[in-house]
């Protein structure tokens, strides 16, 4: 489940639609769930599925770290692609806010992470990545997994529209890290060889 403050928006030609904030958000807000009504393919029940199916799984599904093909129910399936993204999953099936986000600002990933089975050129941001691969998520998760620690500290701290979302023990284990009695596990637990 997305951020309760957040709107789909029309972005552009060249990018259509995107998820944007409608109102502050600040750094370490939990802003994506995996819920119970997100729905999970296996890769067998993927090859099974017409093509136009198919095309509309690749189009906006993830893939976990069992290789199944991940679509989001609401709104999340639209957040864009960035190399500067401002949101990062983590090892706990949730998205944080990795720097604060403003309104009207759109809410970003870096598909690098999503175990996407083909290469593909971003927009040119100014990075010095220009195309996101399969592999991704190996070279660069020490990368990610410092933005994440940086900020995952603030998670207890703030507001957390979507902590309903969180089981207990996890949310223990989330208060534990950030009490510094535990260590973070690694975005790396996502990778999913394609």
């Amino acid at each position: 489940m997305i951020h309760p403050k957040t709107e789909l928006k029309y972005i552009g030609k060249e990018i259509g639609y995107g998820v944007t904030a409608t109102e502050f958000i600040p750094a370490g807000t939990i802003t994506w769930v995996l819920d119970k009504l997100d729905r999970e393919f296996s890769p067998l029940e993927f090859q099974n599925m017409d093509p136009i199916y198919q095309n509309i799984l690749d189009f906006y599904t993830y893939r976990n770290n069992k290789g199944n093909f991940v679509l989001c129910w609401d709104n999340g399936r639209y957040v864009n692609h960035s190399f500067n993204s401002n949101c990062l999953t983590t090892a706990y099936d949730f998205e944080i806010a990795i720097r604060d986000i403003h309104p009207g600002e759109q809410l970003t990933d870096d598909y690098g992470y999503l175990n996407i089975s083909q290469p593909f050129r971003g927009m040119d941001e100014g990075t010095r990545r220009k195309v996101v691969y399969p592999d991704d998520l190996v070279k660069y998760h020490h990368v990610w997994d410092k933005k994440i620690s940086k900020v995952f500290g603030e998670i207890p701290r703030l507001e957390q529209p979507l902590r309903q979302l969180i089981k207990d023990d996890l949310w223990e284990k989330i208060n534990r890290i950030a009490e510094g009695k535990e260590e973070i596990d690694s975005i790396l637990n996502n990778y999913y060889k394609t």
